[in-house]
Formats: C-alpha cells, structure tokens, sequence
C-alpha cells in the first residue's frame, strides 16, 4: 500500500482497505470513550485525561511506526504528504478549535464517531460543522489574507529547530511519559474516584520506562535511504563491492550501434543532463534510484545498464546503490563523462584515459604499469574513435536538441486531517 516499499496492495486495492481502516478507527474512537461529550470535555475541566492520553499514545505509536519502518525501508517518507504550515492560520484555527471543541464538547473525528451510533448531541455539532464549512467557502475572499499568511512550507518540527528526527521522538516520548504522569496526579485530586483510581501502577511504570527506552533506541536509528546512502560513501564499502565496468570505447560503440541491450543511467543533476547528455541516455539523480518510478527500467534484467557520472565515484555510489536495492546487470564508466567526452570525440589524449579511478584509488594500477598495448590494436583503436568522434558528435547534438520529457514522479498524496 502506497507508500509502503514495496508495494504491499495495489492501487485499485487502496480505497477499499482505506474504507476498512477508517471503519476501525471509528470503532477505538468509540471504545476509547470519544463519542461521549462528557469524557471530551474532561480534559479542560481535570476530572478526565482519556483523551489526553489516547492521543498521546496514538502520536507515539504512529511517529515510532514511521521511523522503523523508514529504517528497515518499507516505508518511503519523501511519498507522505505534509500540510504546509500558514503560522497565522494554525494558531486562529488552533484557538477556534479549542473553543470550539469545549462548547460542544466533539472535534470533527470523534463527532462522526458519536453522531454513528445516534448521539444527539453529536448530530448537531456535525450539522453546525457543515454550516461553518460553507459559510467559510463562501466568504472565504473576505480570510484569503489570513489564510495564506506567514507561509512556511512543508516543514518538520525537527529540521527546524536542527536536531535529527530520533533525538525529536525521545523528546516528545519524554514529553508524553511526563504528560500522562502530571495528568495522573491531577486526576486523582480533581475526582478521586475518576480513571486514575484504577491505575495498576507497576505496569505503568513498566510501561513508561519501556517507551522511553524505544525512543533512546530511535535515537539511532537513522532513514533507510541515508543509511545506505552513508554506506555506498565510504570509501572501504567501495573497495570491499567493487563493480563490473566498461570502457569507453565499449561503451562509444555500443551507442553508435544502438545496443538494445544498454541502458545509460546519466545521475547528474538535471541541469547537467540538459546540457549535455549521450544519446539514449535515462536521467536518474542518486537519489532519485530509490523512486518506484524507475523500478521498471532498472529492473530489465536483459539490459546492461551503465552508471556514468561527471565523477566515476558518485557513479558508483549510485551502481552499488541500484545493486543493494536488488537491481542486476549494473556496470559503471571508466572515468567519467569529461573522460568519455575528451577521449571519444575530442580525441583528446590522456595519460588514465582508459584507467578507472577505482583502480588507481584502491588497487594501486598506474598508468605505466598496465599492459602495454600492441602496435596494431593502438591503430585499430585510434581508426575506431576518429570514425565514432563524427558520428558521436552529431547523435549527441540531435540528442540535445529532441525533445525529452523526464520522468512524471509520482506526487504525495494528500490527506489527513
């Protein structure tokens, strides 16, 4: 199910299960006690801190969720929308919501939740809520200044303030421990003999410190794609999985041919590619491999595809990233385009033309002691690129100027409350 990686329900499925989930939702509304006003209203008036708590534990469940989820990689976050924050708007409406939600005693979920199972009371807070809908869509010329104020983007609370999203759900696990131990103690001295009065409390305490155990283990637990990320940068990761690789005579000839067995892969920014980009070429950033977008042409095991980049190094970061995402036939350029570019068409000799940055990096090749190569393939070779450095040049040039439309990347989806 969208964004779970991978795709655990089809598309066509997504409604139906969605259907069933709200369904459940509204069931642990009722259960929890949000279908009655009285229970709601407790919170503002001390006798009552179910909702409080319920609430609590549901933002914990739910951030904890996302974070291991996102850490083992099922689960992809760039797909999860976020509602821009208009400050303005959210500190009016915040304000609104909590009269609101104190005269009638609902929010608009649990209201839903009480009118289902035949609250009166509840029918007419859905009703005033409906009238309020319309009346703000028609006057809504009159708040469009209020409502578009102090835009902040889709930002997360933890990027803003500069700390990472674990040490964010250890405060906010902290926050929550602290939360529901204060609206214990006010509980018990408001109404004695309220929900409080039936707290085991071992199991609370058994139950606190585990949670903030949790939050200190998300500490370290950072995003599947940074993770690997970080991993295919190290520079012993790279020389413990090196890649298969490919000339770039190989690779002059296989584009002068139309191999329809070959795939470049340019990861290149955008900016880059449309500047300049080899015939036949795909563009996909590193990050970008990651996209579900383009499982179909990585996935096409008959096809070698070949990573090339301005640098051989971000090439096969982005090789052995494709490769741990369980991509097969992943091979790199020798060098990197400048190379390809300066040795192919420009017929520009070079002393590493032909040696990788990988061998000379991590095994120790130099220029002086490859093999060397005979008299004839030097012919054949130099006939060979003075022939593709004419053809090359006007595929490349044609290539530039057609038309490519880029990927359409799937949007988040919007949603929420």
């Amino acid at each position: 199910m969208f964004p779970l990686v991978p795709n655990l329900i089809s598309d066509e499925l997504n409604l139906i299960v969605a259907l069933v989930i709200g369904i459940a939702f509204g069931f642990i509304l009722e259960q929890a006690g949000f279908s009655s006003s009285r229970k709601l209203a407790g919170v503002f008036y001390g006798y009552d801190f179910t909702v409080l708590r319920v609430f609590f534990t549901a933002g914990v469940t739910a951030m904890s969720g996302v974070i291991i989820l996102g850490y083992l990689g099922w689960l992809d976050i760039d797909f999860v929308y976020i509602n821009p924050t208009f400050l303005q708007a959210a500190i009016l409406g915040g304000v609104i919501m909590g009269f609101g939600f104190i005269i009638g005693g609902y929010c608009p979920g649990t209201s839903i939740a009480g009118m289902a199972i035949g609250k009166i009371d509840a029918m007419f807070f859905v009703g005033g809520g409906l009238i309020g809908v319309f009346a703000y869509a028609e006057l809504y010329p009159w708040f469009e200044g209020i409502t578009n104020a102090s835009a902040l983007g889709n930002i997360r609370i933890f990027n803003s303030i500069g700390i990472s999203q674990g040490l964010f759900a250890l405060i906010m696990i902290a926050v929550a421990v602290g939360a529901f131990i204060m609206t214990t103690m006010i509980e018990k001295k408001v109404d004695p003999n309220g929900p409080a009065k039936s707290f085991n409390q071992l199991h609370h305490r058994i139950a606190g410190i585990s949670i903030l155990v949790l939050g200190i283990v998300l500490v370290f637990l950072p995003d599947y794609k940074e993770r690997l990320l970080s991993e295919v940068s190290d520079v012993d990761y790279i020389k413990a999985n090196p890649v298969k690789e490919m000339t770039v005579d190989e690779l002059a000839f296989r584009i002068i041919d139309k191999d329809p067995r070959l795939t470049i892969i340019d990861v290149r920014t955008s900016e880059e590619f449309s500047r300049m980009l080899l015939p036949g070429s795909i563009n996909i950033e590193t990050k970008q491999i990651f996209q579900k977008e383009f499982s179909e042409i990585l996935g096409q095991r008959h096809k070698k595809k070949v990573f090339v980049a301005n640098d051989e190094i971000e090439a096969r970061k982005a090789a052995l990233i494709a490769h741990r995402l369980g991509y097969e036939n992943i091979t790199v350029l020798c060098g990197d385009i400048t190379n390809f570019v300066n040795t192919v068409i420009y017929l520009k000799p070079e002393t590493e033309k032909q040696i990788c940055k990988y061998q000379v990096m991590f095994i120790g090749t130099a220029p002086q002691n490859l093999k060397r190569v005979d008299a004839r393939q030097a012919k054949d070779t130099e006939r060979f690129r003075s022939k593709a450095s004419i053809t090359l040049t006007t595929m490349i040039k044609e290539a530039k100027d057609s038309a490519v439309k880029p990927t359409k990347l799937v949007k988040k989806v919007a949603g929420g409350c």
